[in-house]
């Protein structure tokens, strides 16, 4: 218990920097427990350390802000493509971030995986600089200041705890890393329970649907991005929610085909419905190989 009280004591704002910066860069290193830690030192590491913390935040930050701007919505897919829900990783960043705009950075760290991906958005949707500053600042001291005020509220508590790690360290850490992996297991098996129903959806390139649309073929075009109900789509699709039930989707007894386009890693979302459209009796499903990114680069003058 003295070694990691001493520690804490010695370089408590100095480790609170280099996790909180590490967390916000990617690193899976939760911040947040040692943060509730430094709270509970002496008032005058409390505040080096908020000051470390939000420090932490705002060059991690503005790196993914800076990134996003250059690299636009391929790195928000390279983000969202190592990420163990990346069917719903990109959509509902995108819909969040697109309802409540730059102010989700002032919650976006207590929503697990939202805060780089908010930020990947501010430079991807051009958000001011100033205004990027201004709300991502306040958002890192409400989370940085809500866990050092929870250290400080609850002192004895935190000496408790941070006791119990010096007596079983190892063992909770065991512990700690055996619920870690039962989750990432579960959320695996399901991942890859989802992508082998969707191998089975076949995709139609770009050529191929300007083919089906200059031959004046029968074809339902759905757009299952977030930003579709007011952003360009493809010329005559029909923007839906990929998560509403088939009824909703006013398909009704369509007999030709139907392609579903996206903006996410492996046309994810897009083979999602596509396969419960599928299970709901409906012939002819097809997911756009590439998915908007695709078409707008290969077609632009058939984007409204």
């Amino acid at each position: 218990m003295n070694d990691i009280q001493t520690l804490l004591q010695a370089w408590g704002p100095g480790l609170v920097f280099v996790n909180v910066l590490l967390e916000q860069a990617g690193a899976p290193i939760p911040a947040y427990p040692l943060l509730v830690a430094a709270g509970a030192l002496p008032s005058g590491s409390v505040w080096l350390s908020l000051v470390l913390g939000v420090l932490g935040c705002l060059l991690a930050d503005l790196a993914w802000y800076f990134a996003g701007r250059r690299y636009g919505s391929g790195l928000l897919s390279t983000v969202c493509r190592v990420s163990l829900s990346k069917d719903s990783c990109i959509r509902q960043t995108q819909s969040l971030y697109l309802r409540v705009g730059v102010r989700i950075l002032l919650v976006a760290k207590f929503l697990p995986g939202a805060s780089g991906l908010s930020t990947v958005m501010a430079g991807l949707t051009r958000t001011p600089l100033r205004s990027f500053l201004l709300y991502d600042m306040l958002g890192a001291v409400i989370w940085v200041g809500s866990a050092l005020l929870l250290g400080a509220l609850f002192k004895d508590a935190v000496a408790q705890v941070v006791q119990w790690l010096g007596d079983y360290g190892p063992m909770g850490i065991a512990l700690v890393l055996t619920l870690l992996a039962i989750y990432v297991l579960v959320r695996t098996v399901r991942r890859y329970t989802l992508r082998q129903a969707m191998k089975h959806v076949p995709r139609l390139s770009v050529d191929e649907l300007l083919l089906w649309q200059n031959e004046g073929r029968d074809t339902l075009i759905l757009d299952v991005r977030a930003e579709a109900p007011e952003g360009p789509r493809i010329r005559g699709a029909r923007a839906v929610d990929a998560r509403a039930p088939i009824k909703a989707l006013e398909i009704g007894a369509w007999t030709g085909d139907i392609v579903v386009y996206c903006a996410c890693p492996d046309e994810v979302s897009a083979a999602a419905l596509a396969v419960r459209l599928r299970r709901a009796g409906h012939a002819g499903i097809w997911a756009l190989s590439g998915g908007y990114d695709a078409w707008s680069s290969q077609a632009p003058d058939r984007v409204e």
